[in-house]
């Protein structure tokens, strides 16, 4: 296949699985990690029509788009940031990024609308959350967040906090579900994320809380089933054989 070839397949089975879930396929954005592939790919994809990309480290995008913005003229994509990000490093992330989907922490956001504030701006953020459970995962620890009081206050405690902040805007979450070999399997950790999210709706109704950043090459159908408005998908789109 080609990168083409692959790409048109992947929004297929978007647009399929998002009117299994009663969805407008519109309503699903695909954001292609470009973070194992080099300036001339990405060209290539966005050649293709695609304009939303995603970077796992900071300092790799500042090299990264630069040259990307250099090959098409001027034209420039909408950069995610969608991996880690340390608090030394949220000045490159402000500097090169337009969406980051991996706030974790009060202390990182407030670094991050600092130097937004500063550059003039005002950044849409994700709240990251670790909704599986998984030591390995990143995120606001939010496995029990349905049944355990404690972790809601929590939470919702330190949201309260985020929302206050002059540079950044809470758009909604993002959450990276277990590696499994049947994605059915992991239907409920997208079904939580969903149900979290709207209970922050009614504990905040002022803010929109209108996305859902979940699903990958692996799994990507059944959080759009679930509700995802996100999908991080990179293996899918840049390898030459279909997964």
């Amino acid at each position: 296949m080609t990168i083409r070839g692959n790409l048109e397949w992947v929004r297929a089975r978007m647009a399929e699985a998002a009117l299994r879930g009663g969805r407008d396929p519109a309503g699903v954005r695909l954001v292609a990690v470009t973070k194992t592939c080099g300036p001339e790919a990405i060209v290539e994809v966005w050649e293709c029509g695609q304009r939303d990309f995603g970077e796992n480290r900071p300092e790799v995008g500042a090299e990264k788009i630069p040259q990307v913005e250099a090959l098409l003229h001027g034209e420039r994509p909408t950069w995610h940031m969608i991996g880690t990000v340390q608090r030394r490093k949220t000045g490159l992330v402000v500097a090169h990024f337009d969406w980051v989907h991996s706030v974790d922490r009060l202390a990182l956001a407030e670094r991050l609308s600092r130097d937004a504030v500063a550059a003039g701006r005002v950044l849409p953020v994700l709240l990251e959350c670790n909704i599986s459970g998984e030591a390995s995962k990143a995120g606001y620890a939010l496995h029990d967040w349905e049944g355990d009081a404690a972790v809601r206050a929590r939470f919702f405690a330190e949201a309260a906090a985020l929302l206050a902040l002059p540079g950044v805007h809470v758009e909604g979450l993002m959450t990276m579900a277990p590696l499994v070999e049947d994605p059915e399997t992991i239907r409920p950790v997208f079904a939580s994320l969903r149900r979290l999210r709207e209970a922050l709706r009614e504990r905040f109704p002022q803010q929109p809380w209108t996305q859902l950043s979940m699903g990958m090459t692996d799994d990507f159908e059944v959080a759009i089933e679930e509700g995802a408005t996100l999908v991080r998908i990179g293996r899918a789109i840049f390898q030459m054989e279909q997964v």
